[in-house]
This record gives C-alpha cells, sequence and structure tokens, in this order.
C-alpha cells in the first residue's frame, strides 16, 4: 500500500464486486464498530482517518485503508477517485469523523470555533461534493451523516459543538430534498451517551481554554463527562450505534433520521413543553445542583 497523495489506497485496481462504503473517523469508537459491522455484512469497506496506522486492526480484518483529512479538500477528492478507480463504485458513504468542542461560548476562540466546524460540518460537505457526482450518475447510492441528539436541543458548556451539529443536520435535511426523486437517500444517525473516547477528547478541549470565572460550576460538571462509559445508565454500547448506521444503510426505504435514545426523545419531549425561560430555569437549577456550588442565578 502506499501513502501518496493521489494514491492514498491500495494499488489494487481490480473491481471487487459487491456494495462498497466509504467511512470516515475510523480510528476510534462508532466509526471503527461501524467498519466491523460492514464487514461482517459483506461488504467491501474503506476505513478512513487522518493516520493510516490507527486503521492496522482493520485492515487485518478485510479493511481497505486511506488516510484521510476531512478539513484536506485535495486528500478528499484523491480518496474518493481512488476508491472509484479500485472498485467502480461507492454506494454508501458514512460521515463519521468528528470531534466535541465544549466550553462556554464566551471562552472558545474564534479560530476553535472555525476548527469544529471545518470537520464536523464543512467536512461532510466535502464528501457529500466528491462522491454525489457519481451516486447521481449510477441514480443510486447512500449517505449516512452521524450527528448527535443534541442537533436537536442545546445545553450550556456545548454551543460550538451543538452549532455544528445543528448545521449538519439542516445540510442534510436539505440535500435529502434536493434529491427528491433520486436513488440517492440521505439519512441522518443521532445518538445519544455512547462510549467512546469522545468524551475524553471533549473534556480536553476545555482544559486548553482560558476560562472565564463565571462558569466555574459548568466546567466542574463538564469535566466529569470523562468518566461516561458503557456502565453508566443510558450510555449506549458503540457497537448499537454501528448497527443502526448499517441498518440505514441498508434499508430499503430508510428513514430520516435515527435519534437513538428513549432519554433523549423524553428530554426533547419535555423540553417542548416549557417555555424558553422555564427551560433556562430548569437548566440552571440542574446544572447548580449537580455541580455541588448550591447556587443557581435568578433572571434579572
Amino acid at each position: 500500500m502506499t501513502s501518496m497523495m493521489g494514491r492514498v489506497i491500495d494499488d489494487r485496481t481490480e473491481t471487487s464486486g459487491g456494495e462498497t462504503a466509504l467511512i470516515t473517523g475510523c480510528s476510534t469508537g462508532i466509526g471503527r464498530k461501524t467498519v466491523r459491522a460492514f464487514l461482517a455484512a459483506d461488504w467491501t469497506v474503506y476505513a478512513t482517518a487522518r493516520d493510516r496506522h490507527d486503521l492496522g486492526g482493520l485492515a487485518d480484518r478485510g479493511a481497505k485503508t486511506a488516510a484521510l483529512d476531512v478539513t484536506n479538500e485535495a486528500n478528499v477528492t484523491a480518496v474518493v477517485d481512488g476508491v472509484l478507480t479500485a472498485e467502480g463504485r461507492i454506494d454508501c458513504l458514512v460521515n463519521n469523523a468528528g470531534y466535541g468542542q465544549l466550553g462556554a461560548v464566551e471562552d472558545v476562540p474564534t479560530s476553535d470555533v472555525v476548527r469544529q466546524f471545518d470537520v464536523n460540518v464543512f467536512g461532510p460537505h466535502r464528501l457529500v461534493r466528491a462522491v454525489l457526482p457519481h451516486m447521481r450518475s449510477r441514480d443510486a447510492g447512500r449517505i449516512v451523516n452521524v450527528s448527535s441528539a443534541v442537533d436537536r436541543f442545546v445545553l450550556p458548556g456545548t454551543g460550538v459543538y451543538c452549532g455544528s451539529k445543528f448545521a449538519l443536520r439542516a445540510m442534510s435535511d436539505a440535500l435529502r430534498q434536493e434529491l427528491y426523486g433520486t436513488g440517492v437517500d440521505v439519512v441522518v444517525i443521532e445518538p445519544w451517551l455512547t462510549a467512546t473516547d469522545f468524551f475524553e477528547r471533549a473534556v480536553d478541549e476545555t482544559r486548553r481554554l482560558k476560562r472565564s470565572q463565571h462558569h466555574t460550576g459548568l466546567y466542574d460538571l463538564l469535566g466529569r463527562l470523562e468518566a461516561v462509559d458503557a456502565d453508566v445508565p443510558g450510555v449506549a454500547d458503540s457497537s448499537v450505534v454501528a448497527k443502526t448506521i448499517l441498518r440505514a444503510a441498508t434499508e430499503e426505504n430508510p428513514d430520516a433520521y435515527y435519534l437513538m435514545s428513549l432519554l433523549a426523545r423524553c428530554w426533547i419531549a419535555a423540553g417542548s413543553l416549557l417555555s424558553d425561560r422555564r427551560r433556562d430555569a430548569v437548566t440552571n437549577l440542574a446544572i447548580s445542583l449537580l455541580a455541588g456550588d448550591g447556587e443557581s442565578r435568578r433572571p434579572r
């Protein structure tokens, strides 16, 4: 295998037949489990990550691998062209690569907001633009965008991350309507809390911030997210999300959204019953109690 730009995939050019999936963000967590799920279903799978060395275990299982930085348009084009040259088709694109920039909105530098959107929003957009001409020409294909249940509601300390997921959901909505009547479907996966290294990295992002003194309790609470794992009630195993992604890729008439948590559904429904001010008050009280600062702010 080679890793040169324009030849980032293995040297084999013969088509393998069967359905082919291109999956981003496969070094850990949901992406890694998704590759395994597609392989078990006899797909030809191209697993990608920024560092190709992180994909060795997946290559051993039969995946084809490529180094892919979703923020680099030339790299995106090279990988997509490489898959099409080798396989002659891309049946499913899974936009999974992403991370969470947490922190109070006023504390996150604009450069970090740009970086968050570059990975979580512009990255999927680059991939969609690269694969869509091929899917249109075949009048067939499935685009699966992995978002989050937070693309429907926002909590303090998650504004930048939620903003990126709101944007991804909006673009997916528009794209699905724009492709109406074609054979190309657009699906959004909305996991809730999932046991991956996502939260560990997200908490690390907050430690880099120059924190103001106005959100001490909030940062204390965000720091506890590192403890999120499969043993915590309400937290899903990443393999469950992977199976849902495979189902969204293979169902004849997929849903537009796969909201994966009853808890998230209840949270969204409860929030819709409250006025904005009442919801803000409840959220603030909950943060105060959970953070243990013993004092909540009152609206002026």
